[in-house]
């Protein structure tokens, strides 16, 4: 893989004066993993200085997930908190899993063991992380969000040694805005990653340090959200459905959710497996088509869109479990990779795991070493273990994949094989060598009408004036051999339309065509960094502050 330099290296620009900022622990990312971590840190030993950086610009704007949740760890971490719950937290109800076809479905008679919800919860991930902010503040824990740690700090052996902030007022062309401000850097004993599904500083670290070389490559799907509020009545709060089959294709793994809340509002979305191979397949257009589904259309009409976004999901699993610790950090949460994809679930794994990162290094001097060894021993991978070829099963088709995760279930894991997990970005075919698949499409009435519209529900917003914070090695790769071998699937598989080959005139009057990256509709969700088929495409973090505003998500 191609390894991109950083937009501007930090040794590039050390003569600009910055300040530093000194703690034990910086973490970066405050998600459940970055926030269980710290507050289990300061319960641990409330004298150790703890600073969470945020790059959203509050804490909980980045979040999207479906969720529900299992409580155990929350119980753990929190043992009082079902008294003052989040605002969002509805009691998992009944359970329905159906099978779609275009015109109807059928509810099967059973839920997979996996996915049975009793005593669990359906949250907005995105309002729980906001309420835990600031029960980290309240033991001592400094948040600051709106500060995008674009780069890594290392000593002349590597070590980590921190983090630097992404220096904020620098216009497009990389000269400095009457705004400027030089990013600081904060500096600490330990550094640790919670950023979420490919983080862009763990993407790096994992390259500079070979914490793959043991691993499968990492497995992703995209998952594309909205939140309704539908007309009175409709909603059964607790509900919670899950579906396979239409519009996917028996290649494809694709499957929908709908989770009822309070005050008739309903989370859907619709998860789509990254290592498709069909060039043309529109993971956004795939959920809008479920939503026309006759069996989901009905409880959405009349309704409106509150909010909306996409993100990418960890689903390589334990085969894909990188090393979780280097000299002077370590990984946890979904940059390490710990969502169980059976279940449909990460939350509880990444409180778990960053309980266990707390508990490790203050029983060890805040040194990272002997975490990767702690975390392999832990419930967290155990539980990916057990279901490590449920997902690479159905790489094989639908079918095969059914019956392979209903024997993985019945044996526990037991088989004594371990199926592997390719790059998401090999799995496409080019264009002449793949199988067109019949689309068995509807004609769509629910908003929004296009992905632009889209944009508008995730309240995503960039200076126009920015370097672009995806970067593309080579356009003209683009222009020349990927519009030949596989027509562009960049203006395809983002959700939000950054990606558009666009008819552009030559300085002697010619015609063709360029990449033009409409980098401000960029809501974070990676997907372009993870099935680019060349590999060219990085995702860097833009200024801080920058991207989705996501409600209740």
């Amino acid at each position: 893989m191609q390894d991109l330099p950083l937009p501007v290296p930090p040794e590039a620009d050390d003569a600009i004066e910055r300040d530093v900022m000194e703690y034990d622990v910086v973490t970066v990312g405050a998600g459940p993993a970055g926030l269980a971590f710290a507050i289990r840190l300061k319960q641990l030993d409330p004298g150790i200085s703890v600073c969470v950086i945020e790059k959203s610009s509050t804490v909980g704007a980045h979040i999207l997930s479906g969720a529900v949740i299992e409580p155990g760890p929350l119980d753990a971490l929190l043992p009082g908190w079902r008294d003052t719950p989040p605002p969002i937290c509805v009691p998992a109800g009944e359970d329905e899993f159906w099978f779609l076809g275009k015109d109807g479905g059928r509810k099967l008679p059973f839920v997979p063991p996996g996915m049975r919800n009793h005593g669990n919860f359906i949250v907005s991930l995105g309002a729980m992380c906001a309420w835990l902010a600031p029960q980290a503040e309240a033991l001592g824990v400094e948040i600051y969000a709106g500060f995008a740690a674009a780069h890594t700090l290392h000593d002349a052996d590597g070590a980590v040694l921190g983090v630097r902030i992404g220096d904020m007022g620098v216009a497009r062309d990389g000269s400095h805005k009457p705004g400027y401000t030089p990013g600081i850097d904060i500096r600490a004993k330990v550094t640790v990653l919670a950023e979420g599904a490919r983080g862009h500083l763990t993407k790096r670290l994992v390259g500079r340090f070979g914490l793959d070389a043991g691993s499968d490559p990492q497995g992703y799907s995209i998952g594309i959200k909205e939140l309704w509020q539908v007309p009175e009545g409709r909603a059964v709060p607790g509900k919670i459905v899950h579906t396979l089959g239409w519009p996917a294709d028996t290649h494809t793994y694709g499957g929908g959710f709908l989770y009822h809340l309070r005050n008739d509002q309903v989370a859907l979305g619709y998860v789509s497996g990254l290592d498709y191979r069909d060039p043309h397949y529109k993971p956004w257009e795939a959920f809008q088509q479920w939503k026309n589904h006759p069996l989901v259309a009905p409880l959405l009409e009349g309704g409106g869109i509150l909010s909306a976004g996409a993100r990418a999901i960890v689903t390589g699993g334990w085969q894909s479990l990188p090393r979780v610790e280097m000299p002077g950090a370590l990984l946890i949460g979904d940059t390490a990779g710990l969502l169980n994809v059976p279940k449909i679930k990460g939350t509880h794994q990444a409180i778990r795991s960053g309980m266990l990162a707390a508990e490790h290094l203050a029983g060890n001097g805040l040194q990272p070493a002997g975490f990767d060894a702690r975390l392999r021993a832990s419930a967290a991978a155990a539980e990916l273990r057990q279901v490590r070829n449920i997902k690479p099963g159905f790489k094989k088709g639908l079918w095969f994949g059914l019956a392979n995760a209903a024997w993985e279930t019945v044996v526990k894991g037991a088989s004594p094989w371990t199926l592997k997990v390719a790059p998401d970005w090999s799995s496409l075919d080019k264009v002449g060598e793949h199988e067109q698949p019949r689309r068995d499409y509807v004609e769509r009435t629910l908003p929004p009408r296009d992905r632009l519209q889209g944009v508008y529900y995730a309240a995503t917003e960039h200076d126009e004036d920015q370097p672009v914070h995806l970067k593309v090695a080579d356009p003209s790769i683009c222009v020349d051999r990927c519009t030949v071998e596989y027509a562009n699937p960049c203006t395809r598989f983002c959700p939000v339309g950054v990606y558009e080959m666009v008819e552009d005139a030559g300085p002697d009057g010619s015609r063709g065509r360029r990449l033009q990256i409409n980098a401000a509709n960029c809501v974070h969700c990676k997907t372009c960094d993870i099935k680019d088929p060349y590999e060219i495409i990085t995702w860097v973090t833009p200024e801080g502050g920058s991207g989705p505003n996501y409600q209740n998500l």
